[in-house]
């Protein structure tokens, strides 16, 4: 890959991105065709996916069950939405720009933080909210360590971001039922807790695939 590839935000768009199958899929294709056509640029659908996060995680914090869970799992399948949109129109749609690599990560850092902090005092256990943000938050730093020591991007899990955001979706489905038959939150804080170690151990796994590479380069 040469210098003035590598330069190119259309280009860098395509190397940075997260593998997603439902790329392909005709709704995602028509969808991402016609918000190009609407003039929405992709890092504003970028920030858009913030305020789908925050919303979602304000449901679940402080609206009475069960809609505070539902509504938290329906922002969190639009927030995966803008996520998926932003990079179809950025690449398919021919509008990245030179801030796009910005904009594809920083908002998805704030909009993590957002679910999982809230995930964590929905579970009744702050702390782990905190700490599974850290940990997500750790995860792609380490991706994109390894993509500024020259290596690919590492989207491997077991706990990358759409396995975070599965899970937390499954137990705000669940969580609902179990308060209405138990008075309990064990979904919420099983949730918070596998992300937690799922993260710390994505983020070994993505290190020791680097550190394999580089001791293959040396």
């Amino acid at each position: 890959m040469n210098e003035s590839r590598n330069s190119d935000p259309q280009s860098i768009a395509h190397d940075s991105r997260r593998p997603i199958a439902a790329r392909g899929s005709a709704f995602a294709r028509h969808s991402a065709a016609w918000l190009a056509k609407s003039g929405i640029t992709p890092n504003a659908i970028s920030v858009l996916s913030i305020v789908f996060a925050a919303a979602g995680a304000a449901a679940l914090l402080w609206l009475t069950t069960p809609w505070g869970a539902l509504l938290c799992a329906a922002g969190i399948q639009a927030r995966l939405l803008c996520n998926l949109f932003d990079g179809m129109v950025a690449v398919e749609g021919g509008k990245a720009s030179a801030t796009g690599t910005l904009y594809n990560e920083v908002p998805d850092r704030i909009a993590d933080s957002a679910l999982l902090i809230a995930l964590g005092y929905a579970a009744g256990i702050g702390w782990l909210g905190w700490l599974a943000a850290l940990l997500a938050a750790l995860t792609a730093y380490v991706r994109t360590l390894g993509g500024a020591l020259g290596q690919a991007q590492d989207f491997r899990g077991p706990m990358a971001k759409q396995h975070r955001m599965a899970l937390m979706t499954l137990a705000c489905l669940i969580a609902p039922i179990e308060l209405a038959l138990s008075g309990s939150r064990y979904a919420l804080l099983i949730a918070a807790a596998t992300i937690a170690a799922g993260s710390a151990l994505t983020c070994w796994t993505r290190l020791r695939a680097i550190g394999k590479r580089m001791a293959t380069q040396a």
